[in-house]
This record gives structure tokens, sequence and C-alpha cells, in this order.
């Protein structure tokens, strides 16, 4: 191995790539990151992470930073013949919850997200490589590398490249995979950064005009005093035509719609015409080669879901790439991620064009706006994979004794492949507050045990997998008592939350207890009684190997065989 020889090579330095390299890097692979643009953009474009892609951020350790540059999403006012006709607060009835304390996105611009992303990634010592741009690929003959050429006519060679360069991505053209859809050009918006002068609107609500004729919608950019993303229906030509974005332009839709002058604004830039576009790529991978983000789908805007599925793209793929790369799993695991995000991204597609068509419902009434495109599903939250082959289900067969084992918890309860729910606790050492999530931070599986019957099963697998990127964590319930010891880390149910929201409750009269494998991207793997060790080590085996057998563990050893 070269020390100069990366083991993945990201494509395109927006948020889905970013996200990616930031997983990798931390996990001690030997990425980089290239981008054909010769500096950062500074374009401001989508508007925020979504509530699951804030968990995505929270892991990364920079949800913090996020959620201080920018700001909740705001109240929508609703304008007809230039007046106001109804205030709509798409968030006011919803609050956090014990599983889910991100009830809500942030609104923040897209150069700021990317900037607190690169910083992150810089400080693992990967920066981005900017005025590079891929012009051919080539699987070696090895069949282990990939040879990769820019345009200033160097080759490269990679283990892997990962292609999240948008919707015109040259590493999809390069692989020859199809990007079959539609594209509406009846469906068209023109868009852009503007500075409105200081005062002109209330920065407190994202201002929407809607009139039979067309309409302009004028968001407040966080972080700025006088920053607005501006979005309007386009002025067209004698014959119907849409005309191209001008500053001009965009002031005379001003004060077509609005009750402010033009001149009020000051800057225009950043303009782009946008078309609704509803494209899938047919594979999300050829080889060593994997597309994600736009590179692999795009959607209609309703929902704002085209970044935060990007980044969910990348989490699903980093963990996979990295337990691959450390030797870990087989290569075979890398077949999951087309697996699960291809019908992640089909439903994605439907999903957003069936908000469009009830926004543009909504908006022909007066008090009618953008809110329609909002609805739980846009949430990610409840985005999971249960169809997946790394959604095992435990071993039913009966017990030695005969007597039947218990099922999967409670009705209701997360299914193998769900989003792991979070739930505040107590650390069982120190007696701070934390939460499930926190546990699960970082780039490794966890292991969690409710019920004393779980000790058995935590302790195997934290001397065989201990040094193999999965820990263990003992869930107590508040009436256990005793020393609260023991391999891995342990924290205390105080309030119930955690056995509630896994179901864990269900088995409590059993004392068999239960065992939980979470995946290092928060999606349930396995949910088992704690006496069904041999479902537990054979998952963990295809994650992580054969493990390192100790004395007492014999039940690894013959797990790993039938795995």
């Amino acid at each position: 191995m070269g020390n100069d020889l990366a083991d993945v090579l990201v494509v395109g330095a927006g948020p889905t790539g970013l996200v990616l390299a930031c997983d990798l890097a931390r996990r001690g692979a030997a990425v980089r990151i290239v981008d054909r643009s010769p500096a950062p953009p500074r374009t401001s474009r989508a508007k925020g992470p979504n509530a699951r892609s804030l968990e995505i951020l929270d892991d990364l350790g920079v949800a913090d930073e996020v959620l201080a540059a920018g700001s909740d999403p705001l109240p929508m006012l609703k304008y007809r013949d230039r007046l106001p006709v109804a205030e709509t607060d798409p968030w006011a009835d919803s609050a956090p919850s014990p599983d889910a304390p991100y009830d809500r996105g942030r609104l923040i611009a897209q150069w700021r997200l990317e900037e607190i992303l690169r910083d992150r990634l810089a400080g693992y010592g990967v920066r981005v490589e900017l005025g590079r741009e891929v012009v051919g690929l080539t699987e070696a003959a090895d069949g282990q590398h990939v040879d990769v050429t820019f345009a200033e006519g160097r080759t490269e060679r990679v283990r892997y490249v990962v292609g999240c360069d948008g919707a015109h991505s040259s590493v999809r053209k390069l692989l020859g995979i199809g990007f079959e859809g539609t594209t509406a050009e009846d469906q068209v918006m023109v868009c852009g950064d503007v500075d409105l002068a200081e005062g002109a609107l209330d920065r407190t609500r994202w201002h929407q005009w809607f009139d039979e004729d067309g309409a302009v919608m004028l968001c407040p950019i966080p972080g700025t005093r006088t920053g607005w993303w501006f979005q309007a229906g386009p002025e067209r030509d004698g014959r119907g035509r849409p005309l191209a974005p001008t500053a001009d332009g965009f002031r005379r839709l001003l004060a077509r719609h609005t009750a402010l002058p033009g001149r009020t604004l000051t800057r225009a830039e950043l303009l782009s015409t946008y078309r609704v576009n509803v494209r899938m790529a047919d594979r999300f991978r050829a080889g060593r080669v994997f597309l994600a983000g736009d590179a692999a789908h795009v959607h209609a805007v309703a929902g704002g879901l085209g970044m935060n599925t990007g980044i969910q793209d990348a989490f699903n793929l980093g963990w996979k790439l990295g337990l691959v790369l450390a030797g870990h799993a087989g290569a075979e695991l890398l077949d999951t991620y087309e697996e699960e995000r291809l019908p992640v991204a089909a439903r994605t597609l439907d999903l957003t064009s069936e908000r469009l068509r009830a926004t543009l419902e909504a908006i022909r009434r007066p008090g009618g706006g953008l809110d329609a495109a909002i609805t739980s599903d846009t949430t990610g939250l409840g985005v999971g994979y249960r169809w997946s082959s790394l959604a095992r289900v435990h071993d039913e067969t009966p017990r030695p004794d005969g007597t039947p084992r218990p099922g999967d918890g409670s009705p209701g309860s997360p299914q193998p492949g769900d989003r792991a729910p979070d739930a505040p606790c107590v650390d069982a050492v120190t007696g701070a507050r934390t939460r499930l999530h926190r546990v699960f931070a970082g780039p490794r599986t966890t292991v969690l045990g409710f019920g004393p019957g779980s000790a058995a099963v935590l302790r195997e697998v934290a001397a065989a997998y201990g040094d193999a990127g999965v820990r263990t964590c003992r869930v107590y319930a508040p009436y256990e008592s005793g020393a609260r010891s023991g391999p891995g880390a342990g924290v205390v149910d105080d309030e119930g939350h955690a056995a509630a929201a896994y179901g864990a409750e269900a088995l409590s009269d059993t004392h068999t207890g239960t065992v939980i494998v979470v995946r290092p991207d928060h999606h349930l793997g396995l949910s088992a009684p704690a006496d069904d060790a041999g479902s537990v080590h054979a998952y963990l085996h295809r994650l992580h190997g054969a493990g390192r057998p100790r004395n007492g563990s014999p039940a690894l050893v013959d797990a790993a065989r039938k795995g």
C-alpha cells in the first residue's frame, strides 16, 4: 500500500460529499475530496437540514454550531393582491419528544453549513482539493482500485470513488448510468440571493405573495442583516416563454406582487432558473464507484428533501465503507447501500411530487402557501429499511426446554430497519444526564442490553468486539439495585423512556431481557431476547467479522461459524 493511495475519493464538496468525507475521516480512512469549483460557492440554495439530518450532524459533532448559525423555521405570512391574508406556523403544534429531540429542521444558508463541515473535516487533516475536475474513471485490472483521471491530465489510483457531484454528475455520466425521469418545462421558478433595504420587511416571517398571475417568496437568510432568499414565478415574453432571471427582473417582480418598490432590492446574485426535474439513477453503484445525493436522484423542491436525502445517503454509505476498509466486513456489505437507499430515493421522488401538487393546489386559494408541502414525512424521522437484508429478525426457534421465545417487543415498538429512537437517561457512573443518541454517537455499532438477563451477552460482545468497532451499553431500569458496572457504558432509564421507546418493557415479566443492536447510522439491526445470543453474535459477525474469541465465550465461536 502506497502512502499516497487514498481509500476513498469523494467527488463533489457539497453537503453530501462533506458529510461522507467527515464520517470516513473520523473512522481513520484515508479520504480525499475534490471539487471542480475554483473556490467554495457562496450560494444559499438549500434552506437547511431537516430533523433527521440534524441528528446526523449531531453525531458528527457539528449540530450545536449549525443551531447557533441558523434559526428555527419561520411562520409563513401569505399575501393576496399585496395585502396579508393569512399567517401559518407549520410547526406550532410540534414539540421535541423523548425519542426525537429535534422536532423540526433549521434554516441556515447552504454555504454556511458547508463552511462548518469543511472546518470539521480540516480538524481530521483533510481539506477540499478545489479546481479539480474528474474526466475519466477506469477500474484497474486487479479489480481492487479505480484509476481516476483529472482535467489537468493527471491520473491517480484510489480504492473507491463516490460521486457526490450534483444533478449534472460527471461521475454518473462517465459510468454510463442512466438518469431517467421527466422535466416539467412549464413548472419554472427564478431564484437568487438578494439584499433588501434594511427594515423593508419583518425578518421574523417568511413572506409569500401568491397571485393569479405569479408569485414572489422572500425568506430571510440567517446570519445576515439584509439578505433574503428570493423565489418567484418568472417574467415571460410575448409568447409566454420564461425570461432569464436578472436583478432588474427581480425588481419588477417585487413591484408587481408586493407593496415594496423595486428599488428596495439593492443586490441580486447567484441567479438561477429552477425547473422541476424528477429523475433517478437506475443504479447507485458500478463496481467500486458509488453515487450519492443529487448525482443519484433529483426531485421537486417541495418539502426541502434534496440536500437532506443526500446527507442521509452519505450517512448510510460511510459506515459500510469504513467497516469494509478496516477489514471487518466483507465487500458484500456495500451492496446494501443501493438495496437500502434506492427505494428511499424512489419514495422521495413520489413524496415530493405529491407535495408539489398539494402546494400548487393550495396557492390557488387566498391564504394558501408553502406550508402545504410540509408533513411529518418531510422530517426524515420515519425513514427506515425494514426490507433490508441487514434488518435481522431474531431466531424464532423454541428454547432448548421447548418453550417459545418472546417476540420482538411490544406492538408499535421499532422493528429492525427502523430509526433507533432517542431517550433521555442518566449516566450510570457519573450521574450526569445524557441520552441514547449520545451513547450511539461516533463511528461504532452499539449493543443495548435491557434487563439483568442481557448482562451475559453484553460481556461476550465486549470481550469479542470491543476492539472491532462495537460498544456495549447496559440500560438499567430505575428499580434495579446493586453494582451498576461491567464492560462498556451504562445508563439508568430513570423515566422509563428508553424501555418504552424500544418495547423492552414487554419482556420485563420474563426476566429474559432484551438485546438491541444499533447500526452506526442509528438504525436497528436486530432486536432479540437476551437468551438468543446466537442471533446477536451472527449479526455482529456479518458487520465486524469473527471478533476476538476469548476464554468463557464459546457461544461466540459457534455462532460465528454459523453466521
